[in-house]
């Protein structure tokens, strides 16, 4: 079955899509000629994976040309490996069916899954053109409020290329033959050992502010890829996207969203400015 990867086929294995002669595989069974193998392929994942559902979903903003998510920490944005439903794209294609017909339903730029905050999304195709064109010239404004170990001393600017880590393929990393990167950052608040940062992004590379801010050795609390392993104990990694702007698609008109902090967040900053 060339046209099978080995290991899609060990998973059909392990889910008791294959049987030998009548019996149910295993992946180290020993053939020995003239077995019956039957294999009963499990659907690809991704054939369904942009299939409306009734999740729920924090509207700031919505119009015929774009709307606005206030997407909370835990909900990944796009289907993909291990999250194939349950996404933001599933809840969308519910709350407006015609988002079927724009790629990624009509997805533009991507959070976290533990990141929570604003996000926009283009409702047609031209609107969709429009904001990725105002990403790629940097023009779309988004800032974050991010909660790093360590008391960092002043504001500024990283300009550091990222690219899949050399070793660690599933992580990001400040590499020489990346793709350019610029976050800037401000001191909002200190405490005894973190900083509450206000971050702006030029880029949007993936784990942009995460990496980057763990490359001058500040990691965001509770960030368990990037950062440590001692420190304050947060759920997820406290970042948090409180502002967009950009310009509308349709009208020209300069246009901005902000978020309050979430619960888990503003509770984490109240905790830390309590007295010792």
């Amino acid at each position: 079955m060339p046209e099978h990867s080995r290991s899609r086929i060990r998973t059909w294995i392990d889910a008791g899509r294959v049987s030998v002669s009548g019996e149910t595989g295993a992946a180290k069974r020993k053939l020995y000629g003239g077995e019956r193998v039957v294999v009963s392929p499990l659907a690809d994942p991704r054939a369904t994976a942009f299939v409306a559902q009734p999740l729920p979903l924090s509207i700031v903003y919505e119009d015929d040309a774009l709307l606005v998510v206030d997407k909370p920490a835990g909900l990944v944005v796009h289907p993909g490996s291990g999250n194939w439903d349950g996404t933001l794209a599933n809840a969308l294609l519910h709350h407006a069916p015609q988002l079927g017909a724009v790629a990624r339903a009509g997805i533009v730029h991507r959070l976290d899954k533990d990141t929570s905050g604003l996000l926009v999304v283009a409702k047609t195709a031209t609107a969709q053109t429009d904001l990725v064109r105002q990403l790629q010239a940097r023009t779309v404004r988004r800032e974050y409020l991010a909660l790093v170990q360590g008391t960092v001393a002043r504001g500024g600017r990283i300009d550091a290329p990222l690219g899949r880590h050399p070793v660690k393929r599933t992580s990001m990393a400040v590499v020489a033959a990346g793709k350019p990167a610029v976050t800037h950052y401000e001191v909002r608040e200190r405490f005894e050992a973190s900083t509450l940062l206000s971050c702006r992004l030029e880029t949007g590379r993936t784990h942009q502010i995460r990496v980057h801010l763990a490359s001058l050795k500040y990691p965001l609390v509770g960030d368990r890829t990037y950062g440590r392993r001692h420190g304050i104990a947060f759920r997820r990694q406290a970042l948090h996207a409180w502002r967009l702007a950009l310009v509308h698609p349709v009208t020209r008109e300069l246009v901005q969203w902000e978020s309050p902090l979430p619960d888990d967040f503003a509770a984490l900053l109240a905790s830390l400015r309590e007295p010792a």
